[in-house]
Parts: C-alpha cells; sequence; structure tokens
C-alpha cells in the first residue's frame, strides 16, 4: 500500500491545500481521510481548521463538532486543544455563552499539556488579539487595505512587464501565459495569479484599468481632492445646500478598478487550489488497488 493512503499522506495533503488557501479542499481531504481510515485526531483537526477559517456562523458549529469529536479521540491533542480555544475566543458571548465560556478552559489545558508549545503561544497571540480595542479594530482594517492596495498595484506592474514581453515577442509570450492560465498550478501560486491577470485584462479597452492600478495611490489621491473640490464648488454655487453625494462619484473609477484585480486574483487563486487538489488526489488515487 503506498505511503500516501496513510495519516501522513492525508496531513501533508490538507496541509498544502491550507497553505494555498483552499479551505473547502482541506475539508474534502480530511473527510476522504476519516472515510478511508476511521476516526482520526489529526484529520478531525484539519477539519475543523477548514471550517473555522470561513469566520462564518454555520462553519463554527461545524468547527466545533468536528474539534470535540477529536478531543473525544485524544483528549491532550495540542491542535485541536489550540484551534478549539481560539474558536471559542472568536464567539461572541452573547450569541454563544457557552462556547466563550469554554476558550478559559480550553487553553488552562493546553497551558497544563504543552505551555512552551507552538500552539500555546499563537493562543496566547489570539487571546491579545481578543483584548483588542476599538482603536485596534481601525488600525488593523487600515493595514489590511493598505496591503490589499499593495497587492492592486503590484499585479499593474507585473500586467505592464507581461504586455511589454509580450509585444516584444510578437504575441508568443502571451500564448504561452495563457496556456499556463489555462493549466493553473503548473506553477506557483504568483505565476497563475500573473497569467490569469494577463488572460482577463490584456485587451485595449482594460487600458484605463491597467492605467489606474498602476497609480493607485496617486489615482486615489486625486480622486479625493476632486471630490472635495467638486462638493465645495457645489455648496459655494448654491447647487445643494448642506452635504452633497455627487463628489464622490469620482471615487468609482478607483473602486471599479479595485474590485477587478482582487476578482481576477481570486479567480486565478481557485483556479491554482483547484488544480492543486486534482494532483494531490491524482497522486493519491493509484494507491487504491
Amino acid at each position: 500500500m503506498s505511503g500516501t493512503t496513510t495519516i501522513d499522506g492525508y496531513q501533508d495533503r490538507c496541509e498544502q491545500l491550507f497553505l494555498a488557501g483552499g479551505n473547502a479542499a482541506v475539508r474534502r481531504a480530511a473527510r476522504e481521510g476519516l472515510d478511508e481510515l476511521g476516526p482520526q485526531p489529526d484529520l478531525y483537526c484539519w477539519l475543523a481548521l477548514g471550517h473555522a477559517v470561513e469566520d462564518d456562523d454555520d462553519h463554527d458549529d461545524r468547527a466545533e463538532e468536528a474539534f470535540r469529536a477529536g478531543l473525544a479521540l485524544d483528549a491532550d491533542h495540542l491542535g485541536l486543544l489550540a484551534g478549539y480555544a481560539e474558536l471559542c475566543l472568536r464567539a461572541d458571548a452573547f450569541e454563544y455563552p457557552g462556547r466563550a465560556a469554554r476558550a478559559p478552559v480550553l487553553s488552562r489545558r493546553l497551558q497544563e499539556a504543552a505551555p512552551e508549545s507552538a500552539g500555546a503561544g499563537q493562543l496566547a497571540a489570539a487571546e491579545r488579539w481578543a483584548r483588542r480595542g476599538y482603536w485596534d479594530d481601525i488600525r488593523m482594517r487600515a493595514v489590511t487595505e493598505s496591503l490589499q492596495g499593495r497587492d492592486t498595484e503590484a499585479q499593474a506592474r507585473a500586467l505592464a512587464e507581461d504586455l511589454r514581453r509580450r509585444d516584444r515577442a510578437g504575441g508568443a509570450e502571451g500564448e504561452e501565459a495563457g496556456a499556463v492560465a489555462g493549466h493553473p498550478g503548473a506553477v506557483d501560486r504568483a505565476a497563475t495569479v500573473r497569467a490569469a491577470t494577463l488572460e482577463a485584462l490584456s485587451g485595449p479597452w482594460d487600458a484605463p484599468v491597467r492605467l489606474l492600478g498602476r497609480y493607485r495611490t496617486a489615482a486615489w489621491a486625486v480622486s479625493l481632492v476632486l471630490c472635495f473640490a467638486t462638493n465645495t464648488t457645489l455648496r459655494r454655487t448654491g447647487v445643494v445646500d448642506h452635504f452633497s453625494l455627487w463628489g464622490y462619484l469620482w471615487l468609482l473609477p478607483v473602486l471599479v478598478v479595485d474590485r477587478r484585480f482582487a476578482a481576477v486574483r481570486r479567480e486565478a487563486e481557485a483556479r491554482h487550489v483547484a488544480h492543486l487538489e486534482a494532483v494531490l488526489a491524482e497522486r493519491h488515487r493509484p494507491s487504491r488497488r
């Protein structure tokens, strides 16, 4: 029997899919392992994590079921204790009082079992995050939006470079990139996103999208100045009395660009995960004889 049918094989499969952002694929792989190998704490842990990262009430319920099923098999499993405690820390104490109340109990059990473990350190960070204040939330949202903006600008610059290469190569580069986009996962995740961006945004009608994406920070600054100037002019000329939304229309082009690049990224990453899942499943399939 091939090693891919062992618990280690399934764990490796779940880990690769999890790192690629394929939460649904992680759940499918974990369930397949449970069906084939029977109840396993490690696979219940992956199944629970595949649900928990979705940050949705229904998924949280299923994650709790998986955590509890795993702990019923191994009450001292560090991954299950850490993951379940983090899930409980995130729970709303008003909507889920029982779940929220379990957080300190699970945290204490983890500290007693392995105070120096990676899971204990991760849980300590989660506890600090659970105690965050209002301004911490605002700062984190600002950081997240800033990182997304940098992703858009980087993606737009890479697109401009790929278009120049394609033009110099007389279209051969574009055909090669299109082939990669048709078979994502043959290269790494970044290359898959890059190829998909070239495929989706290389047309002549997408030139304004490419330009605004490449100079996103400057475009936002100009849009905000135009918003302020337009609203001020409307008030001073008596077109509006106090507040106007008309000036904010200048923000629409940049918002559209952000959504377009984000959609391309999501589609490319989904293709990458689908291909990776198929490759891992194919490696597993020949072992079943």
